[in-house]
This record gives structure tokens, sequence and C-alpha cells, in this order.
């Protein structure tokens, strides 16, 4: 059993597939219930399996994405999730601000990215929101995985930097959940395991697969980093962190303490 304590570093929440990170400091989690307003909406290929009503996972190749197209990464954009106001800037400017509850909205953001994208003539996204629904990488595996969160342990990016010489930013990785002060790798033999965030019971359910998406440089859409084949040849496998299930509800936030194999003062381990 891997034992050990740290912290909650970083929380992040992404509402659309494929777009920036917004950061949060703190966030009520219930059992089951996944990220709150994570991956909610999404740019599905008009060509793919994604039809309005879709209550099956697809996988994310159905999905315009990071992994095939990193100008998504380009762009500063912030999903007001009260509202639906999507807000996106480049250089300091917005480009576009559009209501994603509404026709007019929704079709704004369509032809901006279809720009984005360089599509073809007569070649458009199609805007995915299903109500319960989450476009999350694991949602190819189902309801109940839909809604796992991710893990990355910041001591595994430090060794990877370090084995490799290079600088690499966790945000490349998409976590919802950046944690410190575990040993380097120990998350990966977290899976079958429950501990802590916080005050938040979880059970490490699956090792996160890595793809071409890390490549892809946050803030400025540049593929300038072999991410995967790094991991590859210093580590002999394609992992970065873990998927999470939430076993309890509670209040998960910034400084939060982690703890693994044991329990916080009062609870237990079940």
């Amino acid at each position: 059993m891997v034992k050990g304590r740290g912290s909650v570093r970083e929380l992040f929440v992404h509402p659309v597939k494929g777009l920036g990170a917004q950061p949060l400091d703190r966030v009520w989690l219930r059992p089951g219930g996944g990220m709150p307003n994570d991956r909610i909406f999404a740019l599905a290929r008009p060509d793919g399996g994604h039809r309005p009503g879709t209550r099956t996972g697809l996988s994310k190749k159905e999905f315009f994405a990071l992994v095939s197209d990193h100008r998504l990464a380009g762009l500063d954009t912030h999903l007001d999730v009260e509202s639906d106001v999507l807000t996106v800037r480049v250089a300091g400017h917005d480009v576009l601000k559009a209501d994603l509850g509404t026709a007019e909205g929704a079709g704004a953001a369509v032809r901006f990215f279809t720009r984005v994208l360089d599509l073809p003539a007569g070649t458009a996204p199609v805007l995915a929101r299903e109500p319960g629904r989450r476009f999350t990488d694991a949602n190819a595996l189902g309801d109940g995985p839909m809604n796992w969160l991710t893990v990355v342990n910041l001591a595994s990016v430090r060794d990877l930097e370090a084995r490799t010489g290079t600088t690499i930013d966790p945000k490349r990785f998409r976590a919802n959940v950046l944690v410190d002060g575990l040993s380097a790798w120990s998350e990966l033999d977290l899976v079958g395991q429950e501990f802590y965030l916080g005050g938040v019971r979880v059970r490490g359910v699956r090792r996160t697969k890595r793809c071409a998406a890390t490549e892809v440089a946050p803030g400025t859409g540049l593929r300038d980093l072999p991410v995967v084949t790094l991991i590859q040849r210093t580590r002999g496998h394609h992992f970065m962190g873990i998927h999470v299930e939430v076993l309890t509800a509670g209040l998960l936030e910034k400084g939060g303490e982690v703890v693994v194999g044991s329990a916080p003062a009062g609870q237990r381990v079940g």
C-alpha cells in the first residue's frame, strides 16, 4: 500500500473540451459526481458520431481537441458557468463574447471556431452540450467514468523535467487536481486504493495514458515538446497522473491535505 502526505496545489476546471483551463480556489464534490462544470461543452466533428441527444460515450476523436487541433491552445478562453457566456481573448483583446445558451451566441461561436480551425467551406463544428453529461476523455468508457477526476503529481512532472533537461508546464496534462509532497510516480500505484484529497475520500481507478495533446504548449498553440516520447524513454510507459472516483461529499480546496495510506483525524479509510 502506498503511503504519504502532501497537499493540493492547484485546482482546474475545463468547461469546454479542448479550450483553456480555469483555476479554482475550492469546489464542492459529491459522490460519483465529478468536477462541477468540467467538459460540459465540446466542439464535435460534423461527420462524427455525436448527434443532439446522444447519451452514449464517444471517443475524443469525435471532437476537435488538442490531440489534433493545436491551434485551440493559443486562445485565452473563459466560460462563465452561471451565464454560459464564453469569452475568447487573443493578445489581450476580446475576439469573441458569445452566450452559448442562445442560438445567436452558439452560432457566433461556431463561426469563430470554424475560422480558427481553418475548416473547409461548408464544414463547421457542432457545439455539443448534453445535460448531465461530460465530454471527458473517459466518457467513452461509460457514464461512471465520464465523472472521474484527473490528478497529476507535481513531483512526477519535476522528475521528468530533471531526467530530460526540459521545462514542462503541468497544465499540459489538463488535470483537475495538481498535488505535491508525494513521492515521484507513486500516484501510479494508487489505482485500487482509497485516499483523501482534502476532506474528500477518493479511489484511484485508472492510470492516465497520455497522448499527443501534451505536446502542445498552453497559451501558444505550438506543438513544441514530445512529452509522450519523453515519458516512454525515461519511464518505459505513457502514463502521467491517474483518474480518481469521488466516494464522499466534501469541500476540496487549494492547500488541502492529501493523505495516502492513513486518514485525517476523525476519519477512516474504508
